[in-house]
C-alpha cells in the first residue's frame, strides 16, 4: 500500500524557516517523480517544485526560488521541502505527491499524495 505521511508544519513568524518532511512507504521514492503542492484557502493547488527520479529538480512558482529546496533522502525514503525566509504568501496546506510520468508534471497530474501539512506565517 501506498502512503505519504507529511510533517514539519507549523506556524512562524515572516522571514522564518521551517522543514517538510513526506515519510513514504510502498514505493521508492529513489526511481519515483515527487512533487511538493501547497493550496491556501479559496485558491487551486500551486505545485511548488519537483524531483525527479534521476536527482533533477526544478522550481515552478518564481516566488519561492531562492528560498525553497526540495531534496530527499534516499536511505529514510523520505523527501523534504526546506523553506527559509517564509513571507505571508506562503501559508497553506503543502502536501507531497507521487508524479507517475513526465509527462503528468506537464498535466500537473499526481496518482498518490498525503494529506498535507500546514503552513502558517505569521507576526
Amino acid at each position: 500500500e501506498v502512503q505519504l505521511v507529511e510533517s514539519g508544519g507549523g506556524m512562524v513568524q515572516p522571514g522564518g524557516s521551517l522543514r517538510l518532511s513526506c515519510a513514504a512507504s510502498g514505493f521508492t521514492i529513489s526511481v519515483s517523480h515527487m512533487t511538493w503542492v501547497r493550496q491556501a484557502p479559496e485558491k487551486g493547488p500551486e505545485w511548488v517544485s519537483v524531483v525527479y527520479s534521476g536527482g533533477m529538480r526544478t522550481y515552478l512558482v518564481d516566488s519561492i526560488k531562492g528560498r525553497f529546496t526540495i531534496s530527499r533522502d534516499n536511505a529514510k525514503n523520505t523527501l523534504y521541502l526546506q523553506m527559509n525566509s517564509l513571507k505571508p504568501e506562503d501559508p497553506a496546506l503543502y502536501y507531497c505527491a507521487r508524479v507517475p510520468s513526465l509527462s503528468a508534471v506537464v498535466e500537473r497530474r499526481y496518482d498518490y499524495r498525503g494529506q498535507g501539512a500546514q503552513v502558517t506565517v505569521s507576526a
